[in-house]
């Protein structure tokens, strides 16, 4: 008899993107609509860059010749990615981060869950309220909660609650915990963390020899200068932080696939007896066991995101969408909305009028506007009340969709 992983049967009823297209499908079924404007799922709609298009187009060009052609490559990305990657994230604002530290992969989402596979079961784990659903998900099936309590959360994790009483920053725990994930900017409320509030978290780690898995998928479209793109800009961070960074949103690379995650050479922790373990080795032989690396076509156009030409388009991407954020926060704005977030991220969070819930304000979105968000609960408990509209769409879908919503 095959068992199967229970894990997953402590799972709430759908993963939260699902969920929303499956109502949006059953609207559109029912409604004989196509005119439905999709400002939910954090997906890019502009074309890749040209520089990345003509990387690639090389690239794959010489995977057809004899001499060009490439089998697999290093499990850990080709040395000349990784070296621009150093190079320009970190070396250029001061962290000292070398090639080797850095891990190509095919995804964020992939890592901040596959981290899971070195460190062990018995970390307390603490993330915030409302949170990216791929950080409590992935605990959830690898065993490291309980089952779901009646309000939605799950016993073995440490909710630390974000929203306007805080300025969404989440309080530093009172007690120990282990592993703790920080996302910033943001998502999904588009708040942002000050070198002085990350250093408090740095400290903390340190003091409690706890792990940070800090996400900064979206550190490319910080506007502020003050604000760290990076956890490595803050002294001590390499000795308590793994880091995530994704080609997804800067360059549009969520239908190619790159990222990469930093493990710098001396993070450590501890095994069952309390001896200190280097987390280097074993995500390097986590990689080269469960992965075959990132193709080099897509290597390639990794690449050329660092090139001259690169930059300048991948910064006109960031306008772009940064343009619709603003576009947005003033339409709401002015229409009577309360709204945070969409300055230093392509997310706008806002508050749902009186007397819905969010999955109302959903509801109600979709059936009186056709426009698509996202429910602030689908996120976490500390998220009922709010709204997620993202940036990620054409100039004419956010003035449409911002029309619509304001002539509701």
């Amino acid at each position: 008899m095959v068992q199967v992983n229970e894990n997953y049967l402590k799972l709430k009823a759908g993963y939260l993107f699902p969920e929303i297209s499956k109502r949006v499908s059953n609207f559109i079924k029912a409604n004989s609509s196509s005119e439905v404007i999709k400002l939910g799922i954090g997906d890019v709609t502009e074309p890749l860059p040209q520089a990345c298009v003509n990387a690639m187009s090389k690239a794959l060009n010489e995977m057809g010749t004899n001499k060009g052609f490439k089998g697999y490559g290093p499990e850990q990305g080709y040395g000349w990615l990784r070296e621009k990657i150093a190079e320009n994230d970190f070396m250029s604002r001061g962290c000292q981060i070398t090639p080797e530290e850095i891990f190509v992969s095919d995804g964020s989402k992939c890592d901040s869950s596959n981290i899971l596979d070195i460190l062990g079961d018995n970390n307390l784990i603490a993330v915030t309220d409302p949170v990216y659903p791929v950080y409590v998900d992935s605990n959830v099936m690898t065993g490291r909660t309980g089952e779901t309590i009646q309000n939605g959360t799950y016993q073995g994790l440490l909710y630390l609650a974000i929203n306007e009483d805080n300025n969404f920053l989440p309080e530093i725990p009172k007690s120990k915990v282990d592993i703790v994930y920080l996302c910033f900017p943001n998502n999904p409320t588009g708040a942002t963390i000050t070198k002085e509030e990350l250093k408090k978290w740095v400290d903390y780690a340190n003091k409690n020899k706890s792990l940070i898995l800090f996400d900064a998928a979206y550190e490319a479209f910080i506007q502020d200068k003050d604000i760290p793109h990076s956890i490595y800009e803050i002294e001590g961070a390499k000795n308590c932080a793994i880091e995530f960074r994704s080609f997804s949103k800067n360059a549009g690379f969520t239908g190619v696939r790159c990222a990469y995650t930093v493990i710098p050479k001396n993070l450590s922790g501890h095994n069952s007896k309390g001896d200190k373990v280097d987390l280097w080795p074993l995500w390097n032989r986590r990689q080269c066991t469960k992965f075959n690396g990132v193709s080099y076509i897509v290597q390639r156009g990794a690449e050329a995101v660092y090139s001259s030409q690169g930059k300048k388009e991948v910064n006109s991407l960031i306008d772009f969408y940064m343009k619709n954020s603003k576009i947005m926060q003033n339409k709401l704005r002015t229409s009577g909305f309360t709204v945070y977030g969409g300055d230093n991220a392509p997310y706008v969070w806002i508050k749902v009028p009186v007397n819905m819930t969010s999955w109302d304000f959903f509801d109600y979105l979709l059936e009186k506007a056709n426009v698509v968000g996202t429910p602030g609960s689908g996120f976490g408990l500390a998220g009922e009340g709010y709204f997620r509209l993202s940036a990620f769409n054409s100039r004419l879908n956010v003035n449409n969709a911002m029309e619509r919503i304001i002539n509701i």
